[in-house]
């Protein structure tokens, strides 16, 4: 079963399982209209890898796999895996510019550490999953 999750609409203050912030979603909004996808979305997963244990990835994907939770927010439709949701649970994607460039980046509050390039992290300052991980911030 898929969840379908729609923060802009429900009631409350629900707790988000994954959300986006206002300048990551438009930068996904632009990317979204011009993959010439109709009904894409921003996948968001977590592999293992990476020099912390697990890096993070995205893709645009116009699949609904189930057991993906889907979460619409900002116009953005968010799509997570059920293996990398609970890794994942209260993260906020955003867009992030800086003198080397720009890209998109996950704030994890999972995170208990995480590498130098940011794009990699550890949930819990142990070993790296499947003995990975030592292929530093350049590896990825």
């Amino acid at each position: 079963m898929t969840a379908t999750l729609n923060p802009e609409t429900s009631g409350g203050t629900p707790a988000r399982d994954i959300s986006i912030s206002e300048f990551g979603a438009q930068k996904a909004l632009a990317i979204l209209a011009q993959s010439g996808k109709e009904s894409a979305g921003v996948r968001v997963f977590i592999k293992s890898g990476g020099c912390s244990g697990y890096q993070y990835g995205m893709a645009i994907d116009d699949r609904e796999l189930e057991g993906d939770t889907i979460v619409f927010d900002r116009g953005v439709k968010l799509l997570v895996d059920r293996m990398s949701l609970p890794l994942l649970r209260g993260s906020e994607v955003d867009f992030v510019e800086n003198m080397m460039g720009g890209g998109f980046t996950v704030h994890n509050p999972n995170a208990t550490s995480s590498c130098g390039c940011g794009h990699s992290f550890r949930t819990d300052g142990g070993q790296s999953p499947d003995g990975q991980g030592s292929s530093g911030c350049g590896g990825h």
